[in-house]
């Protein structure tokens, strides 16, 4: 059991309305709450109560930009921000779960789903079915279109063989956008993406990653063995998979940038409430004017991170252009969120290296913020790309 350490709730110096400040206040209670009680055992049995899954549904967090329609929240892409910043201050792996489903899979259904798609699978993503966006393969990471899956067109039906690797929320799952190569002639113009069941003939969910952070989010491999896929399942049309892909993923480093900034506030504040309990030298550290300065610059480091992605996800809302500013977003936020994790470690010590206190394992989850939905390598070309052809 975690040693209870009071935790204040610590504002963002960031000008919210009114609404976003409600919508934000409620999350977080939320993560309070029902959450953080359940991350000591979360992380070292690297699974979610199904329980858990159940109250993000009911709280209506799982179809954020879904229409009402359609069963879901009818609300911004900033409020799906919102969210993932709130749950992963308390837990990194309910922030991507989250994340995942609204900015990756609701997305590229919201953008190039027909009304058919939509009416089906957003219905079902906003009451009660999780979704998973399986792009990766063994030898398809950064080169993101190195795809080995392949798809057949039998006429009245597609059937799909390969394997998937790195797929979040591939446990939980029940619907998945997946993306594979329908004409190699064609190279990356032959790339479709298809909407798959967990149930379809020859699908199935293989191995779970056993992984140093985000441990109680499923990272597993898809088999397609002769999958059979019925043709109104193609996402889009046949070989435009490359475009929603490479554009349904500029938004998902918005959500990453801001699971970073929640894990970075999470370990800020209890190394903050820490440095007022401990005592040395016959007072507590966070009167020492090193500790003080450290904690002032981690904060400055973490609201400059919180602006860079709440600016992306406005643009985004805006209709404005933002692939640069995505870019910027999950490549700073994730470099800062391993920077002030670590100095939470180094905040508590010897105390900060156990797992009995909590900061150990914000540290570990930050980690993944520089690889997934696209390396800070691959940040950096899209960041130089863009200036260099364009002015800033």
């Amino acid at each position: 059991m975690t040693p209870a350490i009071e935790v204040p709730a610590g504002a963002p110096l960031t000008v919210l309305s009114d609404e976003e400040q409600m919508f934000q206040q409620s999350v977080r209670e939320f993560a309070i709450e029902k959450i953080r009680p359940l991350v000591h055992d979360m992380d070292p049995q690297a699974a979610m109560p199904k329980e858990l899954i159940s109250s993000f549904f009911d709280l209506g967090i799982m179809g954020i930009e879904v229409p009402d329609q359609w069963g879901g929240a009818g609300s911004s892409f900033f409020n799906a921000v919102i969210v993932v910043e709130e749950l992963s201050h308390v837990d990194a792996s309910c922030g991507v779960l989250v994340d995942v489903q609204n900015t990756l899979v609701n997305n590229a259904i919201l953008r190039w789903g027909n009304n058919d798609q939509k009416s089906k699978y957003l219905t079902m993503l906003a009451r009660d079915t999780v979704g998973a966006y399986a792009l990766s393969e063994a030898g398809s990471g950064s080169d993101a279109f190195a795809l080995a899956t392949r798809a057949e067109d039998k006429g009245d039906h597609w059937v799909l063989s390969g394997r998937k690797l790195w797929i979040t929320n591939a446990a939980e799952a029940g619907v998945f956008i997946v993306f594979v190569n329908a004409n190699p002639d064609a190279g990356y113009k032959g790339i479709t993406a298809f909407i798959i069941e967990r149930d379809f003939p020859g699908f199935s969910v293989g191995k779970k990653e056993d992984k140093t952070g985000i441990r109680a989010s499923s990272t597993c491999e898809l088999i397609l063995e002769d999958c059979r896929v019925p043709k109104e399942n193609v996402l889009g049309e046949a070989g435009k998979g490359y475009k929603i892909a490479i554009e349904t993923l500029n938004e998902g480093r918005i959500g990453i940038g801001a699971q970073m900034i929640g894990v970075a506030r999470g370990a800020l504040e209890y190394a903050i409430a820490y440095s007022k309990e401990r005592r040395q030298f016959g007072k507590a550290i966070s009167e020492f004017q090193g500790l003080q300065f450290q904690i002032a610059q981690a904060a400055t480091q973490l609201e400059a991170a919180r602006l860079m992605v709440y600016n992306a996800a406005r643009l985004k809302d805006a209709g404005k252009p933002f692939l640069r500013e995505a870019a910027m977003a999950k490549l700073f936020s994730s470099e800062v969120c391993e920077r002030v994790t670590s100095t939470a470690v180094e905040i508590f010590g010897g105390n900060g290296y156990t797992k009995e206190y909590p900061v150990e394992k914000f540290w570990r989850d930050s980690k993944i913020g520089k690889i997934y939905e696209g390396t800070s390598n691959m940040q950096l070309a899209t960041i130089a790309k863009t200036i260099l052809t364009d002015r800033l």
